[in-house]
């Protein structure tokens, strides 16, 4: 699993004045051990890119076009997305699944976009409230993992893809699932993919769903967790820096123990 990542999904907020003060409040103060990233806002790609250079935050976009180039008004290529330095990429957020119907088959086909460019996708998968109050949260996560195509397993394999567990009705409503919820889904994708990938612990499995600072340790302690895919609480530097430091603070416990295990 290696070190935890905690990426920041500004969603559509930001501004140049505010974008440079909350970077300025970010750099140098997040843990070395975590790897971080922030998903910006297509038009902010050039201004943040430049922000972060010589910096270890990494920078992703928050949607891909599942197209390489054409005509394709509106949309926006992994190709062109590269250029401005973008490490990671969102695809499949619920928020594109419900409000812009996004199918499971259009966001396997933007991973892919995504992974032949060189980016890592974050894939996101999760279940709406009726469909958990139905017991058929397995059920839909292993849908949506089986859309993904035989290039997004191998590339879990190697390491370049990135899944985050949101639950739909925990996006953004202020309510967390519990940690023992959180930790089943978990497992369930952790063991989806170890049936299918050789070495599938390099596969980063996030959660993302209302994570604030008071709840990210014990989210981020869990068995399958290797971090978290961060909403509103990254506008703000002191809790998104603050929910990192929670994240360093869970793998330096973890490597401690494991010494002492091996010692």
């Amino acid at each position: 699993m290696g070190g935890k990542l905690v990426v920041g999904n500004w969603k559509m907020n930001g501004g140049l004045v505010s974008n440079q003060n909350l970077l300025s409040a970010l750099v140098d103060r997040l843990p070395e051990d975590v790897e971080t990233a922030v998903c910006v806002p297509y038009p902010f790609l050039a201004q943040v890119s430049s922000l972060l250079s010589n910096t270890s935050i990494g920078l992703g976009a928050q949607n891909v076009s599942e197209y390489v180039e054409g005509a394709y008004t509106g949309e926006v290529s992994a190709a062109m997305l590269c250029e401005f330095g973008c490490r990671y990429v969102i695809v499949g957020h619920s928020e594109r699944r419900t409000l812009f119907g996004e199918s499971d088959s259009a966001v396997a086909r933007k991973a892919s976009a995504a992974l032949a460019s060189g980016l890592k996708p974050i894939v996101c998968i999760g279940e709406t409230l009726a469909e958990r109050d139905a017991g058929r949260v397995r059920e839909v996560l292993e849908r949506q993992l089986a859309a993904l195509g035989e290039d997004a397993l191998l590339a879990a394999g190697n390491g370049r893809l990135v899944i985050a567990y949101e639950p739909v009705w925990a996006i953004g409503t202020g309510r967390s699932a519990l940690p023992e919820q959180v930790q089943d889904a978990l497992a369930c994708i952790r063991s989806w993919l170890a049936s299918r990938v050789a070495d599938a612990r390099k596969a980063k499995v996030l959660y993302g769903g209302s994570v604030k600072q008071d709840s990210a340790a014990a989210l981020f302690a869990l068995p399958d967790s290797d971090g978290g895919l961060i909403g509103g609480a990254s506008l703000s530097a002191a809790e998104f820096v603050s929910i990192c430091e929670a994240a360093g603070a869970v793998s330096r416990s973890s490597d401690l123990g494991v010494k002492r295990s091996n010692g």
